[in-house]
């Protein structure tokens, strides 16, 4: 599948601000810093379709982008990140889990995890409850091209032991700098909206 238009539609925070519409929506999650926007950008080849901060913790709204006239990638803000205050934390935490639970178009989670370290408590959480809710799970493992071929290997059997990742979810590694994934990723995404 290829990417032959996208466009940013807009930011919410409530439920009366999201976009209104009939298509399927592929939500984006993972920690401050993981790269979301980063990979947004380099699977739909626009380097500034989606807002990249040097500074954690930046996207604090839901952002819509609709992708080929077809679907809405969804960018989620980033969680665990330690500089924000308690109260903003828990305001970002039920902002997002109220679009989670709330979002009949949505139909799929990409769950993006740091490939250089070991998943975080908050990334377990994040996949036990995607499973939970019933989401098809997409797990990515960003900055791959930061690890040699003999550190992917370990990198690859840690994130699957540590989110203890099912027989039926798709897990890859990602590279926003080579766009090495890139294809396999966009066909996960796609696969059911063909």
């Amino acid at each position: 599948m290829e990417v032959k238009q996208s466009e940013f539609v807009k930011s919410a925070v409530t439920p009366n601000q999201y976009v209104e519409h009939d298509s399927i929506e592929v939500a984006f999650v993972g920690r401050s810093n993981v790269g979301k926007s980063s990979l947004i950008n380099s699977i739909t080849n626009r380097r500034k379709l989606a807002k990249v901060s040097g500074t954690p913790g930046r996207t604090r709204l839901i952002n819509f982008f609709l992708i080929n006239n077809l679907i809405y990638f969804v960018d989620l803000p980033g969680y665990g990140y330690a500089k924000v205050s308690k109260v903003e934390k828990a305001k970002w935490g039920q902002f997002i889990e109220s679009y989670l639970i709330n979002r009949p178009q949505l139909k799929k989670v990409i769950l993006l995890v740091d490939s250089r370290h070991k998943p975080t408590g908050d990334d377990i959480m994040m996949y036990e409850w995607i499973k939970h809710y019933g989401y098809k799970v997409v797990v990515v493992a960003t900055k791959s091209d930061k690890l040699t071929k003999n550190e992917l290997a370990k990198s690859n059997k840690l994130i699957r032991e540590t989110l203890n990742i099912k027989d039926e979810d798709n897990f890859l590694f990602y590279s926003s700098v080579t766009k090495k994934g890139r294809e396999d990723l966009l066909n996960l995404i796609f696969e059911d909206n063909q």
